[in-house]
């Protein structure tokens, strides 16, 4: 009967596992891992990428109004002084106001993204998600299928283990 690979961990180890590697494969482009986790890792990131390039273009811009501090010439914030009800000076930001073009995700974009959060995890200072929408899917978009491929590697010295680069075409 056919299913998931166990790969010898319990579900939840299994399941962070994969989200991980899933995870540096969308960040690098390419993992070095073991042939049965690659093949489990390829349905999972086929699947984000097939769900990126069909949303990829689903959004709408939209006029926001933002209120920013304002800034020098040396890009630090301006400053002035504010007496205070009870007579203390203090320094306040001075704030202004501009309006700025936003892409608005659409429900069918919006609901894509929130899948592939459930697949991912979350990286600091990377916008995975801005990657995945703006730079990977647009490389496939006349693609049906078959974004990544698994090039098999010599099995590695220490436990003799069948050992696969997993990368996108």
């Amino acid at each position: 009967m056919a299913g998931t690979r166990k790969l010898g961990k319990t579900t939840d180890q299994r399941l962070a596992m994969l989200k991980t590697l899933t995870t540096d494969f969308l960040l690098n482009e390419q993992i070095v891992t073991t042939e049965a986790r690659a093949k489990e890792v390829k349905a999972i990131v086929d699947s984000i990428i097939a769900l990126a390039v069909k949303e990829k273009d689903n959004y709408e811009e939209v006029d926001c109004k933002v209120v920013k501090a304002k800034l020098d010439s040396k890009g630090k914030k301006v400053t002035e002084k504010v007496t205070s009800k009870n007579g203390k000076e203090y320094l306040r930001v001075v704030k202004e106001e501009t309006t700025e073009k936003r892409q608005k995700d659409m429900p069918s974009r919006l609901n894509a993204r929130r899948k592939i959060m459930k697949k991912v995890n979350k990286v600091p200072n990377v916008d995975l998600m801005n990657k995945l929408f703006n730079e990977i899917a647009p490389k496939y978009s006349d693609r049906v299928g078959g974004y990544t491929r698994i090039l098999k590697m010599e099995n590695r010295k220490g436990d003799n283990a069948d050992v696969a680069v997993l990368k996108l075409v």
